[in-house]
């Protein structure tokens, strides 16, 4: 027999209110993006309730689940107090950000600058100004005012991957972030390696081998804690034949390493102005990988579509390669933030309308 069930006008707006909230929680199929990313550095301490909120409001909704956090040396390391910034991240602030991205099922990747950016314009990062004897380039002396281009092609410098002691200090700092975010994977940045290769040490050793075995060794160490290595992915394609330049391709002979380093690295391949078609150089290696963007919406709705019908279009071996999208921040934590709750609507590229159009388009299809 047929039921008829009458309900009263308030019931009605219970029952859809419930289907409504069951509707929004749906989480995003995983089939179909399996990695929906967001790429910061550390907030200061003073500014973690106000990213910590910005993780529960905005990223949690929109579905992201993996957050790579660029902590440098941002953070009140133990292990090594002579590298630690004392107005760094402290233990209890790092708990703050791991609690909510816990609660909210989101990856959490701490990330440090190994061989590569350690130095920036006319400043010296912490490791080669505790270590001066670390350094790829030590002739190459910081400018006053920094300029690009310079006599001496400095953009930023390298520690030599071939000291003796360089990997003792860097691995017990990795060790130590890891272990405090309760990470299972590492983001070792090792883009823009422009300086490789140079020193007493490097000078006559193949780039791509250099650049590879240091991959290897980082990812070997990670592996040891059951712990995955994520990097850029620049200095593995080829800058010339690609059409991507020097920047976001390489040209000092480091991109045969694509065949050297071990296929269990994750890939963030990133291209800021253009949809360059690279991602199948990584995917039919073997490699799974991540594109990028960074403040211009147009071209990261046209790479995540690109990265759609890649997965859609390739052989079960190859599909899982092609994992997904990380939107990339450059400008800080507090400015970003700044600039995703003031827009300025006159901007056309900017990080933040690049972050909304890039989710936008991410959740079109769940």
């Amino acid at each position: 027999m047929r039921r008829i069930i009458v309900f009263s006008g308030l019931s009605v707006i219970i029952v859809l209110s419930g289907i409504l909230a069951l509707s929004c929680s749906l989480r995003h199929d995983d089939s179909i993006l399996p990695v929906r990313g967001f790429c910061i550095s550390a907030p200061a301490p003073e500014h973690i309730e106000r990213f910590v909120r910005f993780i529960d409001e905005e990223l949690a909704p929109r579905d992201v689940n993996v957050i790579v956090l660029m902590v440098q040396y941002g953070y009140r390391y133990k292990s090594h107090p002579e590298l630690a910034d004392p107005s760094g991240l402290s233990e209890s602030d790092v708990k703050q950000l791991v609690e909510v991205c816990r609660k909210n099922n989101i990856r959490l990747i701490p990330q440090v600058n190994l061989l590569g950016h350690q130095s920036w314009a006319e400043r010296t990062g912490k490791l080669l100004s505790a270590y001066p004897e670390f350094d790829e380039t030590p002739e190459v002396e910081m400018p006053e005012k920094y300029k690009w281009p310079n006599k001496d092609s400095l953009y930023c410098k390298s520690y030599c991957p071939l000291h003796p002691d360089v990997h003792q200090i860097v691995f017990d700092i990795v060790d130590e972030i890891c272990d405090v975010f309760e990470s299972d994977a590492f983001h070792a940045g090792m883009d823009e390696v422009f300086y490789i290769g140079r020193c007493t040490r490097c000078a006559g050793h193949n780039r791509a081998e250099l650049f590879a075995d240091e991959v290897n060794r980082i990812r070997d160490h990670l592996a040891l804690r059951n712990r995955e290595l994520w990097i850029w992915g620049d200095r593995l394609i080829d800058g010339h034949t690609s059409g991507t330049g020097g920047w976001e391709g390489s040209f000092n002979g480091t991109w045969p390493a694509i065949e050297m380093i071990k296929k269990d690295i994750v890939i963030c391949d990133w291209h800021y102005e253009h949809a360059h078609k690279t991602a199948p150089l990584f995917a039919e290696k073997g490699l799974r990988v991540i594109t990028c963007p960074w403040r211009n919406p147009s071209v990261a709705v046209k790479q995540t579509r690109m990265i759609r019908h890649f997965r859609k279009r390739s052989d079960a071996t190859i599909k899982e390669n092609y994992q997904g999208m990380m939107q990339t921040v450059w400008s800080g934590n507090n400015r970003f933030l700044d600039s995703f709750y003031n827009p300025d609507q006159s901007e056309k590229k900017s990080e933040a309308a690049c972050f909304r159009a890039l989710f936008k388009e991410i959740n079109r299809v769940k």
